[in-house]
């Protein structure tokens, strides 16, 4: 078994930092006021200055300077410091007062003023930080996809018992069964053209456009022939076969539709199934009747979430994932950039 070492992630990453952070103040600080109160205005700092960075990078900067209000982040920022300044000189001085001082001492301007000073540096110091946790997060999300292939590989892996007999097999039966039955013998070779994918082409980073249309035809044709009755599908196809994407990203939609949107003993039963490249864009659809009484149990969604992480890892937020249900209808859309 192949045991991977867990890396912290952005959170617990942050939580070390300010521990470092709190302990350095505290050895910089027990020299000249001794354990317990260096110990206090470390923690005093340390959560002044999260206060400010996280201020900053998680409220201010993304709400007014991303939005282009750059006035009114420069006047929100300088407000926020007064206040903060001010909130953290008044506590450390009563603190002061309360547990350390020999004699009570008054809130002067220098102490403000300092304290704003000191919040205006790490203000500065929480553009470094956003970037940093920027900087991790696209790591870790880096490290994710790598991981997430290596299991692919691996269940892939597991899964190719001799897959070189199994495909030489079928082409014996194939031949065999050409002579006897035409197409019983197509069948069988859209089956070994769906295992060769799996094993040739999933494994792949991207595949070809065209190799993927295959694909999914393949397995409609060999669902299909477990359907009594005829089905009405149509499937659209306006787009440059050659362009390349993300292996398995079109499936769970058909998947779906086979497992929980036909009624096997109607023969009203209609698949719209289309592939347009718009501006860049590759959109897919499907829609489909609604069984009255659906045979399967409703599903989870596990299958459209399971793709919704993997999108989000590919495209982050370049991508649209919707699915809904129109009455009798179903209908889901995946839209993605294209290379």
């Amino acid at each position: 078994m192949l045991l991977l070492k867990r890396k912290p992630n952005i959170v617990q990453l942050q939580w070390m930092i300010w521990v470092f952070v709190f302990l350095v103040l505290t050895m910089s600080l027990i020299a000249m006021d001794g354990l317990v109160q260096a110990a206090t205005y470390a923690l005093l700092n340390t959560t002044f200055y999260a206060a400010i960075i996280y201020g900053n990078i998680l409220w201010l900067f993304p709400r007014l300077y991303q939005k282009g209000k750059i006035v009114t982040y420069i006047l929100a920022v300088i407000i926020f410091l007064l206040v903060i300044g001010a909130i953290r000189a008044s506590i450390a001085l009563n603190v002061y007062n309360l547990l350390f001082a020999k004699h009570p001492e008054p809130m002067t301007f220098k102490a403000i003023a300092t304290t704003i000073v000191g919040g205006i540096m790490i203000l500065l110091l929480s553009f470094i930080f956003r970037i940093a946790i920027a900087y991790f997060a696209l790591k870790q999300q880096s490290e994710d996809i790598i991981a997430q292939k290596t299991q692919a590989e691996l269940n892939l892996l597991k899964s190719q018992v001799q897959p070189h007999f199994l495909f030489n097999t079928l082409n014996n039966i194939y031949y065999e069964a050409y002579l006897e039955a035409p197409r019983t013998a197509a069948l069988i070779e859209r089956l070994s053209d769906i295992m060769r994918y799996f094993v040739d082409e999933s494994p792949k980073q991207e595949v070809n456009l065209g190799t993927e249309i295959q694909f999914l035809e393949n397995y409609i044709a060999l669902e299909t022939i477990r359907i009594r009755y005829e089905i009405d599908i149509t499937f659209t196809k306006n787009c440059d076969t050659a362009l390349s994407l993300p292996p398995m990203l079109l499936m769970t939609f058909i998947e779906n539709i086979f497992k929980h949107g036909i009624d096997k003993s109607s023969s009203h039963n209609k698949i719209e199934i289309s592939l347009l490249q718009q501006n860049g864009r590759l959109v897919f659809t499907t829609s489909n009747t609604v069984p009255t009484n659906p045979l399967n149990t409703p599903s989870t969604g596990f299958g459209i979430q399971n793709l919704r992480k993997r999108l989000v890892l590919l495209y982050k937020a370049d991508f649209d994932l919707q699915v809904e249900n129109k009455g009798d209808i179903y209908v889901a859309q995946l839209n993605i950039p294209l290379a």
